[in-house]
């Protein structure tokens, strides 16, 4: 079992940046594949970026180029950069953690998740 708090999330005008944190809980986190989601009010949930255990990375295409997935596994934490906001990224961001070996940007693949951070981009 793992538990994850994400931080970082705030307001920023369009062409700011900002650096999301997850911490996890428990001494397993090398253990995960970990994810970025994020979700607007009506929308379906939909994927940013995601890290092995190894630390190999994909993006959605939306966000090459501008966000950039890390992690530290001693600190049993994942990041996302991201640069170049715009308003369209505006959403909550909910980090997620999957058993898995390789990242994967199906929702359903994860096992468990944060609570989500708002992220608001002023235009």
């Amino acid at each position: 079992q793992v538990q994850l708090v994400e931080s970082g999330g705030g307001v920023v005008q369009a062409g700011g940046s900002l650096r999301l944190s997850c911490a996890a809980s428990g001494r397993t986190f090398s253990s995960y594949a970990m994810g970025w989601f994020r979700r607007v009010p009506g929308k379906e949930r939909e994927f940013v970026a995601a890290i092995s255990r190894s630390g190999g990375t994909i993006l959605s295409d939306s966000v090459k180029g501008r966000f950039t997935i890390s992690r530290d596994n001693p600190k049993n934490t994942v990041y996302l950069q991201m640069n170049s906001l715009k308003p369209e990224d505006t959403a909550v961001y909910y980090c997620a953690a999957d058993l898995g070996a390789i990242p994967r940007s199906s929702w359903s693949s994860y096992d468990h998740w944060g609570q989500g951070t708002q992220v608001t981009v002023s235009s």
